[in-house]
């Protein structure tokens, strides 16, 4: 059974005009930067949320009760403001009287659905901490997840795709002491809390929600552990709630808005970036599918006259090549964000170029910051746009360091990016030894990334530390190698790793994936095309022709699995 709340086709519902409202609102956001060092502070003109999102939420509702709040295109139904707070409040009032109270650990495993959403906010209004699980994980990745963090009560789908969610939980559940209840959200389960939540007195909630304060935790979200088992990344209502006003903000958001969210809501970028960045604003949230699919998100876009869309690299990749793409109506596209992996220069300007999104911005940050701690401005140059993560966001603060000596580097010089401020998460749950490793005692985040400041503070990401090639003593960054094979019209995209070599320590590799037509490159080809344009050892030694790259749900290249397939590739049989 689905979720009690309208079932009204969105098609049937008002829309809104097909170009957003002009002008918006621009607020000044400067970026104070140091002359010389690598470090810069954003703008505190606009204040920090001192609020939860529960709060947050109610005060939005009483500004916009009849404006589309959440669509979900799958299932044909739409929410306003005021329906969107009655099923909340509803099923937090069902978690309430299940017994479920502040601090409780609830876990969430489903693909995009609206009720992913319903319990996002659920939770949030009586400060159960939501444990966002990843939709790809199988029985033993579950497991782990479910003893870690305690979670109590676990909601889920039944099943997706080859995935048997109901069937892996009865399969972990004797296992996993802590967990107490699960509802399932096609079963009676669900439809059994509404009507508690419903029967229940309201005064609860209100109880509930004046005892919750913006610092507790409301959110543990786990890395994507392609080293080791992940770690669950603690998060606030300040942190998240703010670090999605602030997306919002710097994309220019007001109830006008509708913002097509095609990534995984289990996800900084979805949850946030997407959800608390609309409700935060008044706008709609558009669900496009269950999971990526990128002639679902063009119809979306086209069917709801979305004004944003989002999407990693990858994602738009797959739009950008999709059978009929010229066919689809996007000229209700104004911005959106591309963020979750570097973004290629070629792909950013076809996007602007081909989809209409002149205000698309970029976004870089990570799960530990909540996750975003620079992003490109509407007004920024296009330049800027298409070869920087932008500039540091308000009441955040970055410096680029030697990863060796912690020392800061001068402006232009590559070393480690760190960041500080409101979107540092409280920390690794259960596991302070690990969160000591990640932030020091000043406060500063850690990233692992390889970034340089120029003058004005904006940043590149030239890679990952752990990603650095070392060729006879040369420090190769593979980004920079991409981004000039990106240039290659036979090339759809394009991944460089480092492969073991007996003479120079390492060579480089590249991972190809064809435009449709196009002959397989060679790695003669390869070296072909470089020769003279770049210097002879950033030119990859090895070509390997895919049809996909390894990749995490959220749409992150996995280099670790790229490296151990080259390996055997290159041991031969």
């Amino acid at each position: 059974m689905s979720a009690p709340g309208p079932r009204v086709p969105a098609h049937t519902r008002r829309q809104p005009a097909v170009r957003p409202p002009p002008p918006r609102r621009r607020r000044v956001q400067e970026v104070r930067v140091s002359v010389a060092s690598s470090c810069a502070s954003g703008s505190v003109e606009v204040p920090l949320l001192d609020e939860t999102i529960g709060d947050n939420l109610d005060r939005t509702v009483r500004r916009f009760p009849d404006r589309d709040a959440l669509v979900d295109v799958a299932a044909g139904r739409t929410w306003t403001y005021a329906e969107l707070a009655a099923d909340v409040d509803a099923l937090a009032l069902g978690l309430l009287d299940l017994g479920i109270v502040k601090g409780d650990r609830v876990g969430i495993w489903s693909p995009n659905r609206a009720e992913w959403t319903l319990t996002q906010y659920a939770t949030a209004k009586i400060g159960a901490i939501l444990v966002t699980v990843n939709p790809a994980y199988r029985e033993h990745e579950l497991e782990y997840v479910l003893g870690q963090s305690g979670i109590r009560l676990l909601v889920a789908a039944d099943r997706f795709r080859s995935s048997d969610y109901a069937a892996m939980i009865e399969e972990v559940r004797p296992r996993s002491a802590g967990l107490e209840f699960v509802v399932l959200l096609d079963g009676p389960s669900w439809a059994s809390l509404f009507a508690r939540g419903r029967a229940a007195d309201r005064a609860a909630l209100v109880r509930a929600q004046a005892a919750l304060t913006p610092d507790e935790p409301i959110n543990i979200q786990y890395t994507s552990g392609t080293t080791g088992f992940p770690k669950g990344a603690t998060l606030s209502h300040r942190n998240i709630l703010n670090n999605g006003f602030f997306v919002g903000e710097s994309c220019g958001y007001t109830e006008q808005d509708r913002v097509c969210v095609p990534v995984p809501f289990y996800h900084c970028f979805g949850m946030v970036m997407g959800n608390l960045a609309c409700t935060s604003h008044g706008a709609a949230m558009v669900i496009p599918a269950p999971a990526f699919d990128p002639v679902a998100t063009l119809a979306a876009v086209e069917a709801q006259r979305c004004t944003s869309l989002y999407g990693v690299p990858t994602m738009f990749i797959a739009e950008l090549a999709a059978p009929g793409f010229d066919g689809y109506d996007l000229s209700s596209l104004r911005t959106g964000i591309m963020a979750g992996s570097p973004c290629p220069v070629e792909v950013m300007n076809e996007v602007i170029e081909r989809m209409g999104m002149t205000e698309v911005s970029i976004c870089y940050g990570m799960t530990e910051t909540s996750p975003v701690s620079t992003q490109t401005r509407a007004d920024d140059p296009v330049e800027r746009r298409v070869s920087t993560v932008g500039r540091v966001g308000p009441h955040l603060e970055v410096k680029v360091i030697d990863p060796d000596t912690g020392r800061t580097v001068p402006r232009g010089t590559p070393g480690e990016l760190c960041t500080r401020g409101y979107s540092v998460m409280l920390g690794y749950w259960g596991e302070p030894e690990k969160t000591a490793e990640a932030v020091d005692a000043e406060g500063w985040m850690h990233t692992g990334d390889l970034a340089v400041m120029d003058g004005d503070g904006y940043l590149a990401i030239t890679g990952r530390i752990k990603d650095m090639v070392i060729r006879g003593g040369e420090n190769l960054y593979p980004r920079e190698i991409e981004e000039f094979l990106h240039s290659h019209p036979d090339v759809l995209d394009v991944q460089v790793i480092g492969v073991p070599d007996p003479k120079y320590g390492e060579e480089l590799m590249a991972w190809v994936r064809m435009r449709e037509g196009a002959e397989p490159l060679t790695a003669d080809a390869v070296r072909a095309y470089c020769h003279g344009r770049l210097a002879h050892f950033k030119i990859p030694r090895y070509v390997h022709v895919v049809d996909e790259f390894p990749m995490t749900v959220t749409g992150k290249i996995r280099k670790v699995e790229m490296r151990a397939v080259a390996a055997r590739l290159l041991d031969g049989p």
